[in-house]
């Protein structure tokens, strides 16, 4: 979990001073997003759009998944990782 934590905090940290690199040369998110055709509001809407998707199919697939791992949990012979 803390290599995961790490990694979190690098990319974090890595993507602070691009955004101050890419800020001294005058550019913004507004800027890249319109050269793409694409204003903050559209990005949200994505976002929102994917997570609406997402997260019941995530719940489906959960339906699936979680019960057979708790039936290999369960079968799983006494001091075994």
């Amino acid at each position: 979990m803390s290599n995961f934590l790490l990694t979190i905090l690098r990319l974090a940290g890595f993507s602070l001073f691009v955004g101050i690199g890419l800020s001294i040369f005058g550019l913004s998110a507004e800027d890249l997003l319109a050269q793409i055709g694409l204003t903050p509001l559209d990005v949200w809407i994505y976002v929102l759009n994917f997570v609406d998707w997402a997260i019941p199919t995530m719940v489906l697939g959960a339906l699936i998944v979680v019960p057979i791992w708790l039936v290999i949990f369960l079968l799983r012979p006494p001091g075994t990782e």
